[in-house]
């Protein structure tokens, strides 16, 4: 399969971008505004949103909500997933709990998390982890049982010390799984987030959107939506495709 250069990428991902852009201003011609702005409408209450301070105050809340949960799921996904995948035994034991940790609805995970530890972040950042833990586990257990024991006996072999065969041997073969459970994790977290702070906070991105809904305010809606997209894409472009680079350098 031919991979496209790298300026020849970008410029198809702008053009997809206004392609977008120009059937949804071709849709706003067909149907009534009030259903549908367009989007000079949804940027100029995007601009309006950031001058009164509104939006850069709820989407930090919702960021700093997004990157406690997400950086904390990582965290134990990833272990649990790679011990899992190492021992036998101990998948046997977790396997059935991961399974059905997977299946529980995120909404039931919150309403629990709510009624048990209250309208408060604990409970917000609490039911958060819990929905995204196992979907990273099972990423990372398929991961630890694609590692390449050849490799690993060549480390030993060469008597490597053990953190150079874990950092330049063991992880290296993680790396793609890694960047699957986040590029995931990070789809998954923030709907998440949003879905918390609509039912039970008083802050954040969920909580002005369940606002606009009351008032039937699609603009705004889609304005904080834009802003969200934005966040994403740069993250995407900024930290999980350079990290993609270096990460799969070795191969």
């Amino acid at each position: 399969m031919n991979n496209p250069k790298q300026p020849h990428a970008s410029l198809i991902r702008v053009c997809s971008v206004v392609g977008l852009i120009v059937i949804w201003q071709s849709v706003v011609s067909l149907i009534e505004p009030a259903l549908l702005p367009s989007p000079l409408e949804v940027i100029n209450s995007l601009w309006q949103h950031s001058e009164s301070g509104e939006l850069p105050h709820h989407l930090g809340i919702t960021l700093g909500r997004i990157a406690i949960s997400f950086s904390i799921a990582m965290v134990l996904g990833s272990v649990l997933g790679i011990l899992m995948g190492k021992f036998r035994y101990l998948d046997l034991w977790l396997d059935s709990l991961t399974t059905l940790a997977l299946n529980i609805p995120a909404l039931v995970t919150i309403i629990l998390c709510f009624i048990w530890f209250g309208l408060n972040e604990v409970a917000a950042l609490t039911a958060v982890i819990v929905n995204k833990t196992p979907n990273i586990a099972v990423t990372l257990r398929e991961g630890a049982r694609a590692v390449d024991a050849q490799l690993l006996a060549v480390g030993k072999a060469y008597r490597l010390p053990l953190t150079r065969q874990v950092t330049h041997v063991y992880l290296p073969q993680l790396y793609p799984y890694f960047l699957a459970a986040a590029r995931s994790g990070l789809a998954l977290v923030w709907k998440i987030v949003l879905v918390v702070e609509l039912l039970g906070c008083s802050s954040g991105v969920g909580f002005q959107l369940s606002l606009f809904f009351q008032f039937f305010d699609i603009t705004s809606v889609l304005a904080y939506t834009l802003a969200f997209a934005c966040i994403i894409f740069a993250v995407e472009a900024g930290i999980l495709r350079p990290w993609e680079r270096r990460g799969l350098r070795w191969r």
